[in-house]
């Protein structure tokens, strides 16, 4: 019977994801037909804008070549027109002075005849029709103006849709992943090529960039467009999307490349590895008066002012009420057995530390006086115990209640550090080579470094008492560490 049950629970849940995948489908083939319908109207639009301007811009260029062929023969028929008119008076001349000889060969008088010839002689000298050109000064042929678009039409004849992009290829070679940044680089279709020819894709202009974070290497074509953050308009073969919080074991990245209007399609999903230490507050164990939220802790007191007594001293010397409880009579009033309680206002990280390197930052907020950050035991860290004051616990403890201090605390030893107090605290911990670092980020300053021998699981601890602090996660160890542990261990082995 509970073999049964237990198939039949399977069979449930194989048709259970089923019907989630099957909802999924046809989410994205409705959501794929709208898309359609929606490109379809686009790029017929787009054509017709194209052939609107392609019929304006021919008429256009007919227009301007019918000017210049008209300016052409105004200007030819001018010269004709001037030579037709001077032609027209010296023919008009030409036939009086032929009539006055005609005349002259019939005057029988000597001296008027001579009087009348000198004058035919000097008017021949002096006539129209003798200064004249006799050849048309242009000519008839305009074969300069002929046209032959037929290379144009056959063109024209091939008119067709703006070639799609071919899918890059990411180029894992020479991505990287450092300092929380990763550089995505990829190569163009067609670039292996042998015969080089891009018209197959036709000319790039940029490309598309999206990536996603996610835990499963195996399903890297997810359903779902929405969870893909964009990078677009980029015009290098690589880009950096910087500043990531590293919140998942993978970021999958995909590239695609754009021309004029057009848009390939993505390339290969490829997952890069992305792996940091990530953890929040574990509530339970928070001390009353500290109030998590999100990636922030303040110190908010409960009851009258100057619950503690460091508040209490300063400014109510002489109340009694106000003296803190006694372990034996907060005992019963805090809720769960392992929330911190007394003066130990103490919250610890709620992912353990057991092998390898993590690194994790925190920033204090306006107006504090105390903290500590550090790591400890879980299970050796009573209610009562205070950061730094126990064998297992590490901390570095800033304060600036009365004057400024900071200090590095372990198994109720400080060692006092000279070197204001920072406003960017960078934790570094090797756990296998038992490695405890403390920095100053903002002046990249190693604070101060525990070199011991962690035999249990860690976790991140905290101290605030007023104010309070906001704390970085995801964060891979920094390249600037690398720095900080050479120095560290040359100083190791000229130690020894």
């Amino acid at each position: 019977m509970d073999t049964q049950k237990e198939a039949l629970r399977r069979i449930i849940s194989t048709l259970s994801n089923k019907n989630e995948e099957l909802q999924n489908f046809l989410e994205t083939v409705d959501s794929t037909l709208t898309g359609l319908q929606e490109e379809s109207c686009k790029v017929m639009s787009e054509l017709e804008a194209e052939l609107q301007l392609l019929s304006s811009t021919l008429d256009d260029k007919g227009a301007e070549l019918c000017g210049i062929i008209k300016e052409e023969t105004q200007r030819k028929e001018a010269e004709l027109q001037t030579q037709l008119s001077e032609g027209k008076f010296a023919l008009l001349s030409c036939e009086e002075l032929l009539e006055f000889a005609n005349q002259t060969l019939t005057i029988t008088n000597e001296e008027e005849f001579l009087k009348a010839a000198k004058q035919i002689k000097e008017r021949v000298t002096m006539a129209p029709a003798f200064r004249l050109t006799t050849r048309p000064a242009v000519s008839e042929n305009m074969s300069q103006f002929t046209v032959d678009f037929s290379v144009e039409r056959a063109g024209l004849q091939r008119l067709h849709f703006l070639p799609v992009p071919r899918a890059p290829e990411v180029d894992m070679s020479r991505c990287i992943v450092r300092d929380n940044n990763i550089m995505v680089a990829w190569r163009p279709a067609g670039e292996d090529d042998s015969d080089g020819d891009i018209s197959v894709s036709g000319p790039i202009e940029r490309y598309d960039l999206e990536y996603r974070k996610t835990n499963q290497e195996g399903s890297l074509r997810a359903a779902g467009e929405a969870c893909w953050e964009k990078i677009c308009d980029i015009r290098e073969t690589h880009v950096s999307i910087s500043d990531l919080k590293f919140d998942s074991r993978f970021v999958v990245v995909r590239v695609r490349a754009r021309n004029k209007t057009a848009a390939g399609d993505f390339s290969e999903p490829v997952a890069l590895e992305t792996r940091a230490y990530n953890f929040g507050f574990d509530a339970a164990t928070a001390h009353a008066e500290l109030k998590v939220q999100g990636d922030t802790v303040t110190w908010e007191p409960q009851g009258v002012k100057g619950h503690d007594p460091r508040l209490r001293g300063k400014e109510n010397k002489s109340s009694s009420r106000s003296a803190t409880p006694s372990p034996n009579k907060t005992a019963g009033s805090r809720a769960g057995r392992d929330r911190f309680a007394g003066e130990s206002y103490t919250v610890l990280g709620d992912q353990e530390m057991t092998g390898g390197t993590y690194y994790w930052e925190l920033r204090p907020l306006v107006d504090w006086k105390s903290i500590s950050v550090g790591v400890a035991y879980r299970a050796s860290l009573g209610r009562y115990d205070q950061l730094g004051k126990s064998a297992g616990s590490w901390c570095l403890h800033a304060s600036q209640w009365l004057q400024s201090s900071l200090a590095a605390k372990h198994n109720n030893r400080a060692k006092v550090l000279d070197w204001p107090l920072p406003q960017r605290i960078g934790v570094y911990c090797d756990y296998d080579n038992g490695d405890l670092s403390f920095i100053d980020v903002d002046h990249l300053r190693l604070l101060h470094s525990f070199k011991t021998k962690f035999g249990q699981p860690l976790v991140p601890a905290f101290t605030v008492w007023c104010g309070g602090i906001t704390i970085m996660t995801g964060l891979q160890v920094p390249s600037f560490m690398g720095n900080f542990l050479s120095t560290n261990r040359s100083l190791s082995n000229l130690s020894q």
